[in-house]
């Protein structure tokens, strides 16, 4: 050993072998990981953690919230910290028992294990809390696309028609409608859809923050072909029998819609319904007809599709209407015409009808025509044609004619 000792390459080896070994002990006492202490105790630090508010949704709204995002630090032990960060942890702002206004409320760490140390920074967040509001709103459907060719989309149907929205009390009296789209592009049947409602504002701007309970409504819009709505307007043809006058008339319907393509609509002014011969009608009493509304016009549907209709017959009565004035019609502004007989110009006539209709007729409710259309001068003997009220004629035999002079004018 002693030998060894003298030998100086020996010496040399021990000493740079211990040397090693002291610096090894040295760096393993003073290079430990990063946050750990020499007892195992580590930090870790979790960035943009969301501070999750606690608060009575239905009632408040969290205008505002700053930070809304913070950092966490963690003390602990390896073992520890590696627990912490499997668990379900979050960061909550409890505003449970604050109303509205503007409050600094310190945040708590939740769900984080025993054993860890808990730092968040910062420590506080400003919130400012308002209260919601509600307010009930019809439903506005607004129909898109176009129906199958010669259809038209009728008034959309909504259950329910009225919904509550609620929203944050210094915005419910700018919310001005709440909408919903339907599509019933080449649609030939009716349609039914569900659909989302929309509040908007007064500017047409979707208001994000609006609740609307329900949030989707029930639609059905009906697919129809077009329609309009007219007078109907019996066909009366013929005339009581001898000694018999119509009383009265009464239709259960005066008017009818029309279904059919928008060209053949925009040309009705009336629809006429069904022919009614009053020749037919031999016996004094009130007769009722059901009778059907006929297609007519290429009209595709009709609404109702029967009329009924009561007519009253009664025994005639006569009435003299004396001097009636000749009317002439169709004549020509070249030529001068005049009635030369009668002289007077006017002729007595007995109109026959139902005593309570004929009371009230008067020589003014009658015209006697002479149609003089196309006649050149000369001197004419032309039968008189009458114009009467509903349900009078005349007392028969009534042959009436007159004469009338067409000259030049000079």
């Amino acid at each position: 050993m002693d030998r060894w000792l003298r030998n100086t390459n020996v010496v040399k080896i021990l000493a740079l072998v211990i040397g090693i070994l002291l610096w090894a002990v040295v760096h393993m006492e003073d290079n430990t990981l990063p946050g750990t202490s020499n007892n195992g105790v580590r930090e870790e630090q979790i960035s943009n953690v969301t501070v999750t508010p606690k608060y009575d949704s239905n009632q408040f709204y969290v205008q505002t919230m700053d930070p809304a995002e913070v950092i966490v630090t963690l003390s602990g032990k390896e073992a520890a910290l590696k627990k912490a960060m499997l668990s379900k942890y979050s960061v909550e702002v409890d505003l449970t028992n604050l109303g509205k206004g503007e409050r600094i409320v310190p945040l708590t760490p939740v769900g984080f294990p025993s054993g860890v140390t808990v730092r968040v920074s910062p420590s506080n967040a400003k919130v400012v809390i308002d209260e919601k509001s509600n307010k009930q709103m019809p439903v506005t459907i607004n129909v898109t696309g176009m129906p199958a060719v010669g259809l038209k989309a009728g008034q959309p149907i909504v259950k329910p028609n009225k919904v509550t929205v609620t929203l944050p009390s210094g915005s419910i009296d700018a919310v001005e409608s709440v909408r919903a789209e339907v599509n019933v592009e080449k649609a030939q049947s009716a349609v039914s859809n569900k659909a989302k409602l929309v509040a908007y504002d007064k500017t047409g701007k979707t208001m994000e923050l609006a609740t609307i309970n329900p949030a989707v409504v029930e639609v059905e819009v009906p697919i129809t072909s077009p329609f309009t709505t007219v007078p109907l307007q019996l066909k009366l043809s013929g005339e009581p029998p001898k000694g018999f006058s119509v009383a009265s008339l009464v239709q259960n319907v005066d008017k009818v819609t029309v279904f059919g393509t928008q060209d053949v609509l925009n040309r009705l002014e009336f629809y006429e319904g069904p022919n009614i011969n009053l020749a037919d009608l031999k016996e004094e009493k009130e007769y009722t007809l059901n009778l059907d509304i006929p297609l007519r016009n290429k009209a595709t549907q009709l609404d109702p599709a029967k009329v009924e209709v009561k007519i009253n017959i009664v025994a005639s009565a006569t009435k003299n209407l004396e001097q009636v004035p000749l009317s002439i019609v169709g004549q020509n502004d070249g030529f001068d015409t005049k009635v030369v007989l009668p002289e007077t110009g006017k002729i007595n006539f007995v109109a026959e009808g139902a005593p309570a209709i004929l009371d009230k007729v008067k020589v003014q409710d009658v015209q006697a025509i002479l149609d003089v259309s196309n006649m050149p001068p000369g001197r004419y003997e032309i039968p008189v044609s009458w114009n009467l009220p509903t349900f009078i004629k005349k007392s028969t035999p009534q042959d009436f004619k007159a004469t009338v002079e067409i000259s030049a004018k000079k």
